[in-house]
């Protein structure tokens, strides 16, 4: 009931009589994000340059990039369980957004270790505040035949944010070679944008039963009660959360082949470009032919790009790979919240994102680490080689035990 009511007001009169499928609301989160990824991704792709400049070995930025995203994955599971307790979404993307926009400037002026550590791990918690709350609030405003599409235009809206913003970066450090630390001040605007954007959003503020009050760990009790499928599913995306590591690497293995911090930043517009302008068109084809099936295609992309990455060495080698990299992730981040979502109690979809994520950003700890660890000791090359192996045994996994014919929800 719950969730019925919440569609019914948030979809405008106009968007009932023409059956809109991107409607304002999903249009204003969309917007939000993309003016949000454009103030984080000014700073992802000059971030592993900027940590080591300022003290950070290798291993260090693994430690670091995994930490901050596993504190932030685990309030991913609290805050997405107490938005389904207490049924609201509006006010956690609102305090989430907020706080990653002021804990990105502070970046330049505490640019030390330590104060790096700390700010990172309150601009994650802002993530971890609103994600959860925010695909579950998507979720509401679309049906079961359409999440394919919603998550994928709002993943497309949000990545192409994030090939915004290293374009401006780009443009930044041409004329102002290594000013790392203006970037962080110059993000504050597009973050702020995103802010004002997010007071566009209404929700019917209603009674609502509370469940009983959870601790920060509670959203743990909710696997006793989830679905097989879900548990099955979920077993297999964590299971490749573990060789999936920081795109950092990445980043890194383009540094070390001798291209200048521009040309790293390029490659990095160019994989996110391709991976909004994919985003949408696959999240489409996932409501046709089902999201299992995609999310597999995903998976097959990215052993082809790992397997490849530490033997690339030309331009063009790494251009193909970023290309087929853009292709993997439009294949596989909205498609699994979609997925998801399909597949849980509909007043339980954030506590379910929200578990999930937790776990993840764990797996991303525990990825990044190693992969780190791998790249000192052995070489990148073992690195890359060994998180392929992993992603095909998850493939073998997915393949064995999850049904992977689903029939079309979207006939047409």
């Amino acid at each position: 009931m719950f969730r019925s009511q919440f569609i019914r007001n948030q979809m405008n009169i106009e968007d009932r009589k023409t059956g809109r499928i991107i409607t304002r609301p999903i249009l204003i989160v969309s917007g939000v994000s993309l003016l949000t990824d454009v103030a984080s991704e000014m700073l992802y792709p000059i971030m592993p340059m900027f940590l080591q400049s300022i003290g950070f070995s290798i291993i260090g930025i693994g430690v670091l990039e995994g930490f901050v995203e596993a504190f932030a994955g685990i309030s991913k599971g609290y805050f997405g369980q107490l938005s389904d307790r207490i049924g609201r979404r509006v006010p956690f993307i609102r305090f989430g957004y907020g706080l990653s926009a002021i804990a990105k400037p502070l970046m330049a002026i505490f640019a030390f270790p330590i104060g790096i550590f700390l700010l990172r791990s309150v601009e994650r918690l802002g993530k971890g505040i609103r994600t959860s709350a925010r695909d579950a609030y998507l979720s509401d405003l679309t049906t079961r035949e359409h999440k394919g599409r919603v998550f994928g235009f709002h993943r497309s809206m949000d990545t192409l944010g994030a090939a915004m913003g290293p374009a401006l970066a780009l443009i930044i450090l041409y004329f102002l070679p290594e000013q790392y630390r203006l970037l962080f001040v110059i993000s504050v605007i597009p973050g702020m944008l995103a802010v004002l954007f997010t007071l566009l959003l209404r929700e019917k503020v209603k009674s609502h039963k509370q469940t009983e009050r959870k601790s920060f760990f509670g959203f743990l009790s909710y696997w006793k009660t989830a679905s097989k499928d879900y548990k099955l599913l979920i077993i297999g995306l964590l299971a490749f959360t573990l060789f999936n590591s920081s795109d950092a690497f990445l980043l890194l293995t383009l540094k070390s082949n001798g291209f200048e911090d521009t040309q790293v930043i390029g490659f990095y517009i160019f994989f996110n470009l391709i991976y909004a302008l994919s985003s949408y068109p696959i999240g489409r084809l996932s409501d046709k032919i089902g999201q299992k099936t995609i999310l597999v295609f995903g998976l097959s992309l990215f052993v082809i790009v790992y397997g490849s990455f530490g033997f690339a060495s030309g331009i063009w080698q790494f251009a193909l790979l970023f290309l087929i990299y853009g292709i993997f992730a439009s294949s596989t981040e909205g498609v699994s919240k979609a997925l998801i979502s399909n597949i849980s109690a509909k007043n339980q979809t954030a506590t379910a994102l929200g578990f999930y994520n937790s776990f993840a950003s764990l797996g991303v700890l525990f990825g990044s680490t190693i992969t780190g660890l791998i790249w000192t000791v052995w070489s990148m090359k073992a690195a890359f080689v060994l998180s392929a192996a992993g992603a095909l045994i998850v493939i073998v996994y997915f393949s064995l035990f999850l049904g992977l014919r689903e029939k079309s929800v979207n006939p047409e």
